[in-house]
């Protein structure tokens, strides 16, 4: 059975690099589009050269870093500051439906290449520029990095162990989230522009900004400041609207309780043999085991080291608790669920990462390899450009 395409026909001209343009141009691969990614001749995209891991024979070796989010594209190098460099450019956005960029604002004016100068060639072509903080304001200029913007976004004033802890300080995620997440929202967008699109048959400019992504990411902390007033302070692994929330020790390791009402956390008390806890008055609701936080968390916290991890699992999750061990990336790609659902898989001999979304029961993944530096440029210089619709 063959992979859906839902975007089978959709052109996308990728001039982006590093992550958060990739990531985006991932997405509408995998969905079926057809997608040319454009890197500068000699080095290509950043991230080629960000590894080790390494993938593949010492001379055309990429990093695990660019493979992860360039499957499915083909790869034209391409000058775009040469006349004939931005020729071929423009001509490629002239049957484009898509084009992602990430350049500094202003850039691509110099080459004839931004959104106005190519909208008039191709009145439909939905431009995404991603860059750090937009199009305007007194930052537009600024290059922006996701570490950097996790840290202007708020996102490491709430990340980390809790003021006073030892070695506590602000943190940044484990992974790029502004980068990501970027990606993801630019890629919304781009598709709610081609259903417009159908409509009218004029495409948009669509400026995505991290630090904007950033921002709208803080969710429910950014909600609590607006609301309530008060800055939210660092809290570690706990939560800052639900108690309890959070990492405990165990005899052997650590668990995640996540419990979200009273009637999990009533069950949890019986099954630790503490019933008598859930009928205290100061944790009979979610609203008074916060205002009694730090009493709570000292009373259960000896209960969960008394047995492992393995064995609170065991006895949590058939009753309806929500709880989780903490896991590490060989035991994540072990893990039953995720191999039943076919997290990892293979484009060409190389092991990746599919993309979460199922429909009607099925996986689209693009499953040509992420290209080498220039691999198409031949076939595109002469003219072979977009697959037929």
């Amino acid at each position: 059975m063959t992979s859906p395409k839902p975007l089978e026909g959709v052109r996308v001209l990728d001039l982006s690099r590093v992550l958060a343009g990739p990531w985006s141009g991932q997405l509408l691969a995998d969905y079926g589009a057809d997608v040319i990614k454009v890197e500068r001749p000699g080095p290509g995209d950043d991230t080629r050269a960000w590894g080790p891991p390494w993938f593949g024979d010492p001379a055309e070796r990429m990093s695990a870093y660019y493979l992860s989010c360039n499957r499915g594209k083909r790869s034209v190098a391409v000058d775009i500051a040469t006349a004939e460099g931005a020729a071929l450019v423009r001509q490629l956005a002239a049957e484009a439906d898509v084009l992602l960029e990430n350049y500094k604002v202003g850039q691509l004016a110099k080459y004839g290449l931004d959104a106005k100068s190519l909208q008039a060639i191709n009145p439909g072509l939905v431009y995404c520029s991603i860059t750090g903080f937009g199009q305007d304001g007194p930052y537009a200029p600024n290059a922006g990095y996701d570490f950097a913007i996790q840290a202007t976004g708020g996102l490491m004033s709430v990340t980390g162990e809790k003021d006073g802890t030892p070695g506590s300080q602000p943190q940044k995620v484990g992974v790029a989230v502004a980068d990501l997440f970027t990606g993801v929202y630019a890629t919304t967008a781009i598709l709610a522009a081609l259903v417009e699109r159908g409509r009218t048959g004029r495409g948009r400019h669509i400026d995505a900004a991290l630090l904007d992504t950033q921002v709208a990411m803080l969710a429910n902390q950014a909600s609590n400041y607006l609301v309530g007033g008060k800055t939210p302070k660092r809290m570690g692994n706990a939560h800052v609207n639900v108690v309890p929330y959070q990492v405990f020790a165990t005899r052997d390791g650590h668990i995640v309780l996540a419990i979200g009402n009273d009637g999990q956390f009533t069950r949890f008390c019986q099954l630790a043999g503490h019933e008598d806890v859930a009928r205290d008055p100061r944790y009979l609701s979610n609203d008074t085991r916060i205002a009694h936080r730090d009493e709570l968390i000292a009373t259960m916290s000896p209960w969960l080291q008394q047995r492992s991890t393995a064995e609170w699992t065991a006895l949590l999750e058939p009753n309806a608790v929500p709880c989780a061990p903490i896991l590490a990336l060989p035991e994540v790609f072990s893990h039953p669920q995720v191999r039943s659902r076919g997290m990892q898989i293979s484009a060409g001999e190389m092991p990746m990462v599919a993309t979460p979304m199922r429909f009607d029961g099925q996986r689209p993944v693009a499953t040509q390899p992420p290209p080498r530096l220039d691999e198409h440029g031949d076939e595109v210089r002469r003219g072979q450009t977009w697959r037929p619709r």
